[in-house]
This record gives structure tokens, C-alpha cells and sequence, in this order.
């Protein structure tokens, strides 16, 4: 069992055919024993994601309509959700500052780190940030995570498994 947090930018792959969809599958999939994080934001993020590719004529509505229902039950019964404080909202604030994120992706590194020091205090590893955005990906190796990239998973060394 591995520890994964994953953004919008990996997560979204799971529900939509893209480079990095295999990868996202067998790492979520629940026989895998995987414990996935998400952000609370990420919820926001992935249904516009979604909608937005409808809006362009690159989903279909019944496939657009099936991807969301499908988030929002795993959302509900799969992954476990990092909710937005008062402490994460000022860590990422932080975050943004340091590193010029733009917001979500500050608030999606500081659910991550969050997630990497409860992994630390409760002695699980390995724990994983995975990301598919060059901008959160540097600021989280800045941060001494271990990265993975749905779109190169073996990039950094190792298949994140």
C-alpha cells in the first residue's frame, strides 16, 4: 500500500481518455490498497474540467454526464478528501507567495503537504504527489516531496506502485 495525493490535473484522467489514464487507473483502483487524497477543491476543479471539454465538442454529453456522476460517487465512497482550514488556506497563501503558484495550486500543494507530514507522523510511506501541472510539480520537489507525473510515471525513477 502506497499513499497518493493526487490534483485535479491527475485525478481528472481517471474520468477522461488522456495521456496518463492507464497509470491514474491502476494506482486508484481500489484492489490496488492505495489510499487516495484529494483536496476539497479538487471537486470544483474536475467537474469544470469535464464541462469545459463539453462545452468545446470534445465529449459528448452522455460521456461528459457519465464522467461527473462518476467522480462525484468516488469522491463521496473512494478517495479521502483534505478539507480547506483556516491552517491550509494560510499555508497556502505561503505557498503561493514562494513559489508564484496560481491559487488552487497553492491550496492543492498544501493538502498535499498536509497529507506527507500526517503520512510522517503516523509512520506510513511511501507517499506520493502526483501532478501533471510543470508549475506545482517544481514547487512540490522544492518541498522535498516525491513527484510522479501521470503523463511520465516512471520519469522520477520509479512506476510510483
Amino acid at each position: 500500500m502506497a499513499v497518493y495525493f493526487l490534483d485535479s490535473s491527475a485525478v481528472v484522467k481517471r474520468y477522461i481518455r488522456e495521456a496518463g489514464t492507464a497509470w491514474i487507473i491502476n494506482t486508484t483502483n481500489p484492489s490496488a490498497g492505495n489510499r487516495i487524497y484529494l483536496a476539497r477543491i479538487t471537486g470544483v476543479e474536475v467537474v469544470s474540467a469535464i464541462s469545459r471539454q463539453k462545452r468545446a465538442g470534445t465529449l459528448s454529453t452522455t460521456t461528459a454526464e457519465t464522467a461527473i456522476a462518476q467522480f462525484r460517487e468516488d469522491l463521496t465512497n473512494q478517495y479521502r478528501v483534505v478539507e480547506m482550514t483556516r491552517l491550509l488556506t494560510e499555508r497556502a497563501m505561503k505557498l503561493a507567495e514562494t513559489y508564484a503558484l496560481r491559487g488552487y495550486d497553492a491550496v492543492q500543494l498544501a493538502a498535499g503537504l498536509e497529507v506527507h507530514t500526517l503520512c510522517q507522523i503516523l509512520g506510513i510511506s511511501p507517499f506520493f504527489l502526483v501532478s501533471a501541472d510543470k508549475a506545482l510539480n517544481e514547487a512540490g520537489t522544492q518541498e522535498e516531496l516525491i513527484l510522479v507525473d501521470p503523463n511520465t510515471p516512471n520519469a522520477n525513477g520509479n512506476s510510483a506502485k
